[in-house]
């Protein structure tokens, strides 16, 4: 791979990160947030559940409108606007404010991932775009889980404000990045809006996307509350579930690129295979959730499960919206968004009125229910049994 196509995707990774860490890193600052701006716990979970919600129903929306200017010019004005909305939290305590703030950048946040998945698949030769998607994704795994307890390490060490400052750089950095190695990319022949939306005309693409939702509320069902599962039935210390979640992140980072590959040499069979994994790895938790040497092992591989999640599920929609490949991005986002909401708010009814562990039985059901969604896809005609890139 060229330097400047590695420093592309290194570019875009990073930007990946900043948006987020912008996303999630509000859930690790709760203490300072409720002390500092004398608000409640329901509220910061509100910051966090209204920038899913605006994602999720807005995403398709807006690509659709943004899809005759320059990508280059579109992904410094998304970054630059998350420049601002980092910079607004670090300078002001009013709540409203923040909410504002807040609600603006998710506008952007599928158009973002929308373009820059299809500059980092069209950067590289077609039978390695799996691979460069995957360098993307790499931002998000560590944007995920050490995003958030970075961000709650700086808040903690130094002050609130530094911490929102973290996520205002770090934006910096990618902005400066994208001007420097993404190339300035006009769309000459955009596709009409009537085109793009005949993609959901296909009943394979809604089977697509149930695959999607169902996968990540599988994956959210359990990792939305694995710090409780590792504190109250592992029994870990609050520092050892800190260090756990950052080696769950580390193996995520990894397990995303062991699945890539795999990826490129057969997408039906990887997907296939993916929750039925999935099943297996809860099944071993619920198994050995109390036992602390299980469970170490136990994390590393649900941690490179659980990072695949997002390039697979992609990868699966793709094949079938890949006539707007941006608009098919955008669906990703937004029903991944849905996904991670269902699969959270499943798991939070099931803690409160049946108990914590049964959360794994609920990933489990998800796990199935995808792999339902994904055999009845390989089953319609026209559906190529082996697929290679």
């Amino acid at each position: 791979m060229q330097t400047k196509t590695r420093l592309l995707l290194l570019t875009l990774s990073l930007a990946v990160f900043g948006v987020i860490t912008t996303e999630v890193a509000v859930i690790g600052l709760l203490p300072q947030l409720i002390e500092q701006m004398n608000i409640t716990a329901p509220q910061v979970g509100f910051l966090v559940s209204i920038y899913a919600i605006v994602v999720a129903i807005t995403g398709p929306a807006i690509t659709l409108l943004f899809g005759r200017f320059n990508r280059k010019t579109v992904l410094l004005v998304i970054m630059a606007l998350f420049i601002i909305s980092n910079t607004v939290y670090a300078l002001t305590h009013q709540y409203h404010v923040i909410l504002l703030f807040r609600i603006l950048p998710a506008f952007t946040h599928a158009l973002f991932f929308a373009i820059a998945l299809m500059v980092a698949a069209n950067s590289v030769p077609i039978e390695k775009s799996t691979h460069g998607v995957a360098i993307v994704f790499s931002g998000v795994a560590v944007g995920m889980v050490l995003g958030m307890p970075l961000s709650a390490f700086i808040a903690e060490t130094w002050s609130l404000s530094m911490a929102f400052w973290f996520g205002a750089i770090t934006s910096v950095i990618a902005f400066i990045g994208i001007v420097l190695f993404v190339p300035s990319i006009k769309v000459t022949a955009p596709l009409k809006i009537s085109e793009q939306l005949k993609v959901l005309t296909k009943p394979t693409v809604w089977l697509s996307i149930a695959t999607v939702t169902l996968i990540f509320s599988a994956m959210f069902a359990g990792f939305s509350y694995i710090a409780d599962f590792l504190v109250n039935i592992t029994g870990f210390s609050n520092n050892m579930t800190s260090t756990l979640l950052i080696v769950f992140g580390v193996s995520g980072y990894f397990g995303n690129f062991i699945f890539s590959h795999y990826l490129q040499r057969n997408v039906i069979k990887t997907t296939i295979t993916y929750p039925i994994l999935f099943c297996f790895i809860y099944l071993f938790i619920w198994l050995s959730g109390a036992q602390a040497l299980a469970m170490i092992p136990l994390i590393i591989l649900w941690g490179m499960l659980h990072t695949s999640g997002l390039i697979i599920s992609q990868t699966w929609l793709m094949r079938d919206a890949k006539a707007a490949p941006e608009f098919a991005n955008s669906l990703y986002i937004a029903f991944s968004n849905l996904g991670i909401t269902v699969g959270s708010m499943v798991g939070a009814w099931v803690i409160q009125h049946i108990e914590l562990q049964v959360i794994i039985w609920v990933g489990i059901l998800f796990s199935l229910l995808a792999l339902c969604t994904i055999w009845l896809r390989v089953r319609l005609p026209n559906c190529e049994i082996v697929y290679q890139q």
